[in-house]
């Protein structure tokens, strides 16, 4: 908690504290339990409701009249003229006569008494004492006679005031005999004393019928705070400055041990970077070995390659010029004989031609030849038949039969003119004459074109 040099903020804030708890101690009045029921089941509505903590109800009219207790309260019933009490006890409800009987209720619940005790330590320094006392009636026939529950707002308000007195008291006594770190770093002594000082009062000492009827629940200390803030800031300085010391001892070792990991880092990073390059430069020398053996054997292998498609490509071209002049003296002996056998076939064709134009010529010479000895022959029949005949009428023949005669004559190469003169061409005789000359013309003819002649 800090604080400044004008005050203690953390004995601000605990007082603050205390007073806040103080009024959530202070419980609000509410309608009574049996009153809501009774307004509920359409009852008489009580004539009074007795003021304070406790609310009972009143009801009946005039000298009868009834009591009714919640049940956690405790009450005394006394009538005049009796010297013990009517009724006594816990939620005990009764009827009374206003004339001649008084009660007392008290609530049976736990009290709780807040006490913040100033007390001066043994090295005389202000210091607040903060805590909290738990009490309960045991025995209200001896509460109700010696203590003071007569406040009709708050019966307790007496009590509590002087129990809170008391354990102020002890407290300041037993922490005047104590220095202040004692006080701030254990608080059980000051928690012992407090409980037997306030049981001893409370209760009487060895169950003696000395106490009060009351029971101490608990005894409890809250805070302890030192009033004054520069010593309140003194105190808390040794130990902020140990705990900054171990603080920076633990940053520095922090630090430290950062620094030696980073470094261990970084060296087995380095480490390992090398180690990789020294594995990558094996690894690329490997590769540009492999790869240089594998470029060299590539070369000799089309080295040889080539050498062997160089020697293949002249054994071809070797053996395709020795199949080139093989075939080029085959192709020209092929010629030779080719043309040697065309050259006999075609003096053979021509021979033939030849031959077959003179077995055709003679053909042709015996066919005219018989053809014209026909003629002569079927004309010198005829001849004989015109000589029997008139001489008029183998005229008409002859001048006849001369366009046929024409036209199976051979066309002349050669234009012969024959003459025949003196010779009678009206006569028979003359005729015939005539035509001996021109077969013999003709004879002549055929002769100077036959071959060999």
């Amino acid at each position: 908690m800090s604080t400044t040099g004008k005050g203690n903020s953390y004995l601000e804030q605990v007082v603050a504290q205390q007073a806040v708890l103080e009024d959530d101690l202070k419980a609000p009045r509410r309608a009574s339990p049996l009153a809501k029921r009774d307004r509920a089941l359409g009852g008489a509505v009580p004539e009074k409701l007795t003021p304070g903590p406790v609310e009972v109800r009143i009801t009946g009219f005039w000298r009868w009249k009834n009591l009714l207790v919640p049940p956690n309260a405790f009450v005394v019933h006394t009538r005049r003229g009796q010297a013990k009490p009517m009724h006594i006890g816990l939620g005990v409800s009764f009827r009374f006569n206003p004339a001649t009987d008084s009660f007392l209720v008290v609530p049976g619940a736990t009290q709780t008494i807040l006490i913040n005790a100033y007390c001066i330590c043994r090295e005389l320094q202000g210091v607040l004492v903060q805590g909290y006392v738990q009490w309960i009636i045991q025995d209200f026939g001896s509460a109700y006679r010696k203590l003071d529950f007569g406040d009709p707002e708050d019966p307790m308000r007496l009590v509590n005031l002087q129990l809170r007195e008391q354990a102020e008291a002890a407290i300041k006594d037993k922490v005047a005999t104590m220095g202040v770190r004692d006080v701030l770093s254990d608080k059980q002594p000051i928690i012992e004393e407090l409980t037997a000082r306030l049981r001893a009062v409370a209760e009487g000492e060895d169950n003696s019928d000395q106490g009060l009827g009351l029971r101490i629940v608990t005894v409890q200390i809250k805070e302890a705070v030192v009033s004054s803030s520069r010593l309140w800031e003194n105190l808390q300085k040794p130990y902020r400055a140990e705990q900054g010391q171990l603080a920076r001892l633990a940053e520095l070792q922090a630090e430290e041990a950062i620094a030696q990991r980073e470094m261990s880092a970084g060296r087995l990073k380095e480490t390992q970077r090398l180690g990789h390059e020294r594995e990558l430069a094996e690894l690329r020398a490997r590769n540009e070995a492999s790869r240089f053996d594998t470029e060299t054997a590539e070369r000799l292998r089309r080295a040889q390659l080539e050498h062997d498609q160089a020697r293949v490509v002249a054994e071809l071209e070797t053996e395709t010029t020795r199949h080139a002049l093989r075939m080029e003296r085959e192709r020209h002996a092929e010629e030779a004989e080719t043309g040697r056998l065309r050259i006999e076939r075609e003096q053979e064709l021509k021979r033939l031609e030849l031959e077959g134009e003179l077995e055709a010529a003679r053909t042709r010479a015996q066919s005219d030849h018989q053809r014209a000895l026909l003629d002569v022959e079927r004309a010198r029949m005829r001849a004989d038949i015109e000589n029997q005949q008139t001489p008029a009428s183998l005229q008409a023949r002859l001048i006849s039969s001369l366009p046929e005669i024409m036209a199976r004559l051979p066309k002349p190469e050669e234009l012969r003119m024959v003459s025949i003169n003196g010779s009678d061409r009206t006569a028979v005789s003359g005729l015939l004459a005539e035509i001996a000359t021109v077969i013999g013309a003709l004879r002549a003819a055929v002769d100077t074109d036959r071959p060999g002649s």
